[in-house]
């Protein structure tokens, strides 16, 4: 029993502690309006607009080299789609930039007479998209920096009952007896009869007790709450709200955006709903002083309950639409007629749409019931009101909707309608990276370790073709001969498009090409995008046909391969092929081949990095004079004798062992010349900067490097044992071989396995992979 009594004093607290937010006065409302005004005046649109930013992290790209990625700013939305989410959606990057500048206009104030339409195929994942959206922000309005605050008035009963007992007793009294008087107590319970002051008869024929009084169900007070969900500061009458808060708040930053920003143009403009009007004025007649009044309007917690459609409203095209429109509260209505003693001046009625004004309306597909939906959005929208009885309702919610491509056909006939609409592209994911994530989170992340390193993405580059178009003009604009990538990239250039959708610049790229990917080429190939990811394999089929793939090859004793993934899609599943751009397994493979050989000679290489630096810094200088002339080094102190084969012996390891002499003499005289014109007067004597570290070196340096690792398996192919060595590698046979391939071997293996997260098993296969395959001499040919 104790430990019972300090679980639940436990669980009191906690929840006690995360629902102390009881309704406060207007003047204490106004005090921590004054203190945190940008948190506490936000409307539905503001609101939205920082629940995303507060769940989505920036992550800012490096803007020293303006080709090192594609994205200067990229978007991790986990918190906001997948952490905490049943259903996680991954956004990839496409979507994520296009779906948060759509938010940041939001808050600019662009949200005005507007629905916003996601827009997608079937098995995209929109409905996903969609509840872990509204999730979230229900969530965020339960929390301290979502808090938001509706209006709640407060009315006295003895202070209105003694100043109105004087006055006439209207009709409606004199024909039915007011709630705890003698005439209405013979009977237990009877039937009100329904008057025609439009009210509704559904809202006045119910049953009630008849001896309930109104005066004895709370002696104090009673409280009516604004059932459009109005932010208190509209209860002040618009004209005045200028001044108001030019008294209210000091000339400071936010009082600038106050006055001058569209996003606050709301604070102004925006009316009480018609029964906080009717009630602000019906006060005033009685107390005549606004000030009086204000003391009876008070501020609550406004948070979002999707299933009791508070804040949240979200429609499915087979709900069927409600009998009856008209919503209220009879009991609170009697409580409200006996106070003001005039049924008609206060009528509190409303419409399902109050319940989301100020928060969401969403449709989820326009379909069946929901066209009928949208087509009754079309004035409320328009005009920001809607019609209940002989009253108009102010309607202000974001309102979303989910669409199918073949569903545009249902909202043809509504051209005026068009533009209303915002229209959002959710396409099948396009970002390899992204696609990889969902298979993971289905599968599980230990699916990795049954697979080489690359071939997993490999499986997601397959299926992310389907997804694209065969031709991309913004591509060819750029690189016009698709043929000079052929051992790296696919004719179709959709195997580049995936890295620069993924954010990354190829390494494969020439100097050239990398210097002509300028900022506005980039964003034309990304604004491909938005024609993309409408055809191919769906998400849905992507999961299926991995999960065949998955079971098939998912093996204790060897790892996944491209073998295996080629061998599925042509002699397994080959009515897949179909789908899949014509050659585009030879290209996928050829680049595999070429990457995989490029990771084997980064872990081969071991020159010796000392003597390189010396020699390029030696070759800088040298570059300076005359053949046949002898000079110390200024930047190592070495005495050169600068002849012909000194620049020979350099430059064919920085331009590879077929440069001809003209090639030679080209490239030291383009050396001489950086080296003179920016290296010595702007980085050596101006930024003080020593050789090493200036751009004409590292860019020397990297070409040193790659020819020599180009040729850093020659020595290995030749020895029999080399292949071997590697099969024994691990085992008791290992140690037969001599020191030197021990060595080597080892030294291969380490660096595969902390470099290119490879496994010991896996760096044996690929290594296996390179020299069964001869990759080495395939792509020297190529050269």
């Amino acid at each position: 029993m104790e430990q019972i009594k300090i679980a639940m004093q436990k669980l009191d607290r906690v929840i006690s502690h995360r629902h102390r937010h009881p309704p406060m006065p207007f003047e204490r409302f106004l005090n921590v309006l004054s203190q945190k005004p940008e948190t506490v005046m936000r409307n539905v649109f503001q609101l939205f607009h920082d629940m995303i930013k507060s769940h989505v992290a920036e992550i800012k790209e490096d803007a020293a080299d303006e080709h090192a990625a594609v994205y200067s700013v990229k978007y991790d939305c986990n918190r906001l789609f997948v952490e905490n989410a049943d259903h996680p959606f991954f956004a990839d990057q496409l979507f994520a930039f296009r779906f948060i500048k759509q938010v940041e206009s939001l808050k600019r104030g662009a949200q005005q007479n507007k629905i916003f339409i996601f827009e997608g195929p079937p098995g995209c994942g929109k409905s996903t998209f969609l509840n872990n959206l509204l999730m979230k922000i229900e969530e965020y309005t339960k929390t301290r920096a979502g808090l938001r605050y509706e209006a709640m008035w407060r009315l006295d009963q003895e202070l209105l009952h003694r100043l109105t007992e004087n006055e006439s007793i209207p009709l409606y009294d004199t024909v039915m007896p007011l709630p705890g008087s003698p005439e209405a107590r013979p009977c237990a319970e009877q039937e009100v009869d329904a008057p025609t002051d439009g009210l509704g008869a559904e809202l006045l024929n119910e049953r009630m007790p008849a001896a309930a009084d109104p005066m004895a169900w709370n002696t104090e007070f009673i409280d009516i709450p604004c059932p459009s969900h109005d932010h208190p500061i509209v209860m002040i009458p618009k004209h005045y709200r200028r001044r108001f808060f030019d008294d209210l708040f000091q000339n400071d930053k936010f009082k600038w955006k106050l006055f001058t920003e569209k996003e606050y143009e709301w604070v102004f403009k925006e009316p009480a709903c018609t029964i906080c009007s009717s009630i602000y004025w019906a006060l005033l007649h009685r107390l005549k002083s606004p000030l009086e009044v204000f003391k009876r309007l008070y501020a609550r917690p406004y948070s979002f309950n999707r299933r009791m459609g508070e804040g949240i409203s979200v429609y499915n095209p087979g709900d069927k639409p409600m009998r009856h429109n008209l919503m209220g509260n009879p009991m609170l209505q009697r409580r409200i007629n006996f106070l003001l003693k005039d049924s008609n001046e206060v009528k509190y009625i409303f419409s399902r749409f109050a319940k989301t004004n100020n928060g969401i309306y969403a449709l989820m597909d326009i379909k069946s019931n929901n066209i009928e939906r949208l087509i009754e959005l079309h004035n409320i929208i328009s005009e920001g009101v809607h019609k209940v009885e002989d009253m108009e309702e102010n309607v202000n919610s974001l309102f979303i909707a989910l669409m199918n491509p073949e569903d545009k056909q249902n909202i043809q006939n509504l051209q005026s309608f068009y533009d209303r609409i915002e229209y959002i592209h959710i396409p099948y994911v396009l970002d390899l990276n992204t696609e990889v994530a969902i298979y993971r989170d289905i599968f599980g992340r230990h699916i990795d370790e049954r697979f080489l390193p690359r071939v997993l993405h490999n499986f997601a580059r397959v299926v992310i073709a389907t997804r694209l178009n065969i031709r991309s003009d913004a591509l060819l604009e750029w690189i016009s001969d698709p043929k000079k990538y052929d051992r790296y990239c696919d004719a179709n250039l959709q195997l580049l498009k995936m890295e620069i959708y993924t954010g990354h610049i190829p390494s494969w790229l020439t100097d050239e090409d990398r210097k002509n990917l300028t900022a506005k080429r980039r964003a034309k190939i990304i604004a491909e995008a938005a024609t993309e990811g409408n055809k191919g394999f769906s998400g849905r089929d992507a999961i299926k046909i991995f999960n065949e793939f998955y079971s098939k090859y998912a093996r204790e004793e060897r790892l996944i391969n491209m073998s295996m993934l080629c061998l599925f899609f042509t002699k397994v599943r080959p009515d897949l092929m179909a789908s899949i751009p014509d050659r585009f397994l030879e290209s996928l493979l050829a680049m595999y081949d070429y990457t995989i050989l490029q990771e084997v000679k980064e872990s081969l290489y071991d020159y010796n990095e000392a003597q390189i630096i010396r020699s390029l810094q030696n070759y800088i200088f040298a570059a300076n004079f005359e053949i046949g002339t002898v000079e110390s080094c200024r930047f190592t102190g070495d005495k050169l004798n600068i002849t012909a084969e000194f620049f020979e012996d350099i430059e064919h390891r920085l331009l590879g062992e077929n440069a001809g002499q003209k090639a030679r003499l080209a490239f030291r005289k383009e050396t001489q010349r950086a080296y003179t014109s920016k290296t010595l007067t702007q980085e050596l004597m101006v930024a003080g900067l020593p050789l090493t570290e200036t751009e004409l070196f590292k860019s020397l340096h990297e070409r040193c490097v790659f020819h020599l690792k180009e040729k850093v398996l020659d020595p290995f192919l030749e020895n029999e044992n080399f292949r071997q060595a590697i099969k024994d590698y691990g085992q008791e046979g290992f140690k037969s071989f001599d020191k030197r391939i021990r060595s080597d071997v080892t030294f291969l293996m380490d660096n595969l396995c902390t470099k290119c997260r490879y496994t010991e098993q896996g760096a044996k296969e690929i290594c296996i992979y390179v020299i069964d395959n001869d990759l080495a001499r395939k792509f020297a040919k190529a050269n």
